[in-house]
């Protein structure tokens, strides 16, 4: 045996190195996998988490995850879920599909897009991963657009829900309300009534059209430059509870003890909604 050999052999037994896999799918060992620090999804159900781990132990992972090679490590991009529910599972291996990536904002991508296409994002998460390409990597909202496939104003739209108070922020993550009550309620300007708007959907279950309504009724209301003859005070509170009640907008006239009640709604879901308030049924 040559002492160049030898040498190499020595070298190894001391201090042995990963080679970088090609591209393709491989047994990676759990261990050697660090997670993605810029995995958009924040939320795990810790009781599907479970579930998934108990499926797997009966069946094994049947999608790979897919990682990155990076200085002696694997880096995970796509699949923490499965990824966390292999190590609850036991398992020392696990089938995973390596793609060379050319830098983190590309890795940031490619995660986003993996969990967009299986919908596994909430709308916040989906915007805090859109405004961390856009702040930190500097990708403008239309290279986001192109990356995801989606249309720019889509973007601007999902970064605008990022400006709403915290308890409206958590409460979209929780799926109490939807990306569009959220948009509703970003028409009013103040906090304090994005507030009272919020609380008022959640306790009425109000439509998303029904929100919007409301919202643009605030607005007209607070905006309108034209001089307004002073009504009633007590007319204007009957249509405030009417509007309240039925979370759409409502207008009542009254003239010497007879008048009308019109009230709006937007989608046959709203006027089932509204017909069951007032009729009790």
């Amino acid at each position: 045996m040559s002492d160049n050999r030898l040498g190499k052999g020595l070298e190894a037994l001391i201090r042995p190195r990963k080679e970088k896999a090609s591209p393709g799918t491989y047994k990676i060992k759990i261990n050697d996998i660090v997670p993605n620090p810029n995995q958009p999804r924040q939320h795990f159900d810790e009781v599907t988490l479970q579930e998934l781990a108990d499926s797997i132990k009966q069946k094994g992972i049947l999608t790979p995850i897919t990682v990155w090679y990076d200085k002696e490590k694997y880096v995970l991009i796509a699949g923490e879920r499965r990824f966390r529910a292999a190590k609850l599972a036991g398992l020392n291996k696990i089938p995973a599909y390596v793609i060379d990536v050319h830098s983190d904002a590309e890795m940031m991508e490619m995660a986003l897009i993996e969990n967009i296409q299986r919908e596994n994002l909430n709308p916040i998460e989906e915007a805090e991963a859109y405004a961390v390409l856009n702040s930190k990597y500097g990708l403008s909202q239309s290279v986001i657009a192109k990356s995801v496939g989606k249309k720019r104003v889509t973007i601007s739209n999902s970064l605008r829900l990022l400006s709403l108070p915290p308890q409206i922020k958590n409460s979209i993550k929780k799926a109490e309300i939807s990306a569009g009550h959220g948009r509703a309620i970003l028409m009013i300007k103040t906090n304090q009534a994005k507030l009272k708007m919020w609380r008022q959907i959640t306790q009425k279950n109000l439509s998303v059209r029904g929100a919007e309504a409301i919202a643009k009724a605030v607005v007209q209301e607070k905006t309108s430059s034209k001089p307004k003859k002073k009504g009633d005070p007590r007319i204007k509170h009957l249509e405030d509870e009417l509007i309240s009640a039925l979370g759409t907008k409502v207008k009542l006239t009254y003239h010497k003890g007879s008048g009308k009640i019109i009230v709006k709604y937007y989608s046959d879901d709203d006027f089932e909604r509204i017909y069951a308030l007032l009729t009790g049924k």
